[in-house]
């Protein structure tokens, strides 16, 4: 087939023409062909020699980006750099994926956010009657590194004691206390 693409990608584009030249592949093995030859090309080394050729050439950021669909910013992110570097950043990006997005719902407190609604003030509020002493609060961190500021309101206990932010759902240790 190409001369550019790696031999594994010029398969799995073997594989996804042989599937469309059969009317009898189920859905399934349809979709797991478009998928192989997705993940492929999307390592093919190809494309980072042509993003390189493209740059000696005089083109910018915006053209590769625009001739790639995505922006200039993600395109030097994904393409900027020597081999080691694009490597670092990618790598540094996976592992940040690889924590949840999510906030946990079982923390102690409440968070900024939830405590400004409960005042009916603004976060920075929020931030500011902490720094002044009239709001406790507890910054907490989970072992995957995420920390949490969490804000007692007089009315839902004060703050928590050292011990028992440390014995938190036996995971998040407290890392600073203010008290009000």
């Amino acid at each position: 087939m190409g001369h550019f693409l790696h031999v594994s990608t010029n398969d799995a584009l073997s594989r996804l023409a042989g599937i469309d030249a059969d009317p009898a592949t189920s859905p399934l093995e349809r979709l797991r062909g478009i998928r192989l030859l997705v993940r492929a090309l999307e390592t093919d080394a190809a494309t980072l020699v042509a993003v390189r050729e493209a740059l000696t050439q005089g083109l910018g950021w915006g053209d590769i980006a625009g001739a790639c669909g995505v922006k200039p910013a993600a395109a030097k992110w994904r393409w900027a750099g020597s081999d080691e570097e694009i490597a670092a950043r990618h790598e540094a990006g996976r592992k940040r994926s690889a924590r949840p997005s999510s906030v946990p719902v079982d923390l102690p407190g409440l968070s900024v956010a939830e405590a400004a609604i409960a005042l009916n003030v603004t976060p920075q509020a929020i931030y500011l009657q902490i720094s002044r002493g009239r709001l406790s609060s507890q910054s907490v961190e989970l072992p995957d590194g995420r920390r949490y500021k969490r804000v007692f309101l007089p009315e839902r206990g004060g703050v928590l004691d050292q011990q028992e932010g440390a014995q938190h759902n036996g995971h998040a240790r407290t890392v600073q206390t203010t008290t009000g």
